[in-house]
């Protein structure tokens, strides 16, 4: 029998955690290997579909935080626990946590960024003992903006988390300014030695790189995923192609030595 890699699967919705008004975390049931990075096609019948981010990873589900911005996002906002969307994946490389064991850690992520993000984050609070230290950088533009709170909070108690917004507000419990400001105040022992990786809009990913390498992080122990254009999550429709390749099939993570080409 022929498969075919475009027909999607069922997946019930086992809970919704709403962050903001327009970023919400639907918790999918899903049993399978899965890592950080990696994205899923999210599907309504005769809406479309859209790549979404894996943003948290357990024995039994996969964690998927959506921004309602279009016809396929608005739509599934009208879908909650018990009911069923459709998934393809998943799909691309992700971020393999096991490159970054040992080493001192520095994560830097603008707004929804920090969704692709969030299981190696999450990964190496729970296991402290297999990183040495670790530093989160993470930008938001208003504290109405700020996603899993929760999460930020407990990981608090095993790393340094600089959370920071674009616009100052009354009563605030986070820092005002880009992420970028507050790179100089990351602790390394070694920088040579140390990981980064970078996710964000694509001008905070440059300024932040540069700041990295600034501190003398290499360029090779940098990471950044590139989701740009996917669209069909195979690399059949080329919607993402840059050059040679493809983002949704060679990435969306890419080792910085690789990334810092992919420009059209």
């Amino acid at each position: 029998m022929i498969k075919n890699d475009y027909l999607p699967f069922s997946s019930e919705i086992l809970e919704v955690i709403k962050h903001t008004d327009i970023e919400y975390t639907f918790r999918m049931a899903y049993k399978g290997e899965v890592k950080p990075g990696q994205f899923f096609e999210v599907s309504l019948p005769k809406y479309g579909e859209a790549p979404i981010s894996v943003s948290g990873i357990t024995e039994d589900s996969v964690d998927l935080t959506i921004r309602k911005v279009g016809k396929v996002t608005d739509e599934i906002f009208e879908n909650y626990e018990g009911k069923l969307l459709f998934l393809r994946g998943p799909y691309g490389n992700g971020f393999d946590v096991d490159l970054y064991k040992g080493k001192e850690l520095v994560v830097m992520a603008g707004g929804t960024g920090l969704s692709p993000v969030r299981g190696v984050v999450d990964y190496f609070a729970r296991h402290p003992e297999e990183r040495k230290g670790m530093t989160l950088i993470c930008g938001f533009k208003t504290p109405h903006d700020i996603l899993f709170l929760e999460d930020l909070a407990r990981w608090k108690r095993s790393m340094d988390v600089i959370l920071t917004v674009d616009c100052a507000e009354e009563d605030m419990v986070c820092q005002v300014g880009l992420v970028t400001q507050y790179i100089p105040q990351i602790k390394l022992e070694n920088p040579k030695s140390a990981a980064a990786i970078v996710v964000g809009p694509p001008a905070m990913m440059r300024f932040s790189v540069q700041g990295l390498l600034g501190i003398d992080i290499p360029e090779e122990n940098i990471w950044v995923s590139q989701e740009r254009k996917m669209c069909c999550g195979l690399g059949k429709c080329g919607h993402c192609k840059v050059g040679d390749t493809y983002i949704c099939l060679d990435g969306p993570v890419f080792n910085y030595t690789k990334g810092k080409t992919l420009i059209d």
